[in-house]
């Protein structure tokens, strides 16, 4: 089942596949960048909510 194809081929077809390369490479790095920045945007919710809560306590605490 083995194709020998002309020169031309066996270099569009290399081309082909570094361009496809690259190409699955800037996707990867862009869902981990996604996935970066998702994880921050928790975290900041999460500090936020108990910065608020802590603020609300201290606020409660000092009207005693």
């Amino acid at each position: 089942m083995s194709q020998t194809y002309s020169k031309s081929r066996q270099q569009a077809e290399a081309a082909f596949g570094n361009f496809q390369s690259q190409f699955f490479a800037r996707n990867q790095a862009a869902e981990e960048i996604d996935v970066a920045e998702q994880a921050r945007r928790a975290k900041t919710a999460r500090l936020r909510e108990a910065r608020l809560a802590r603020d609300a306590q201290v606020s409660t605490d000092s009207k005693d």
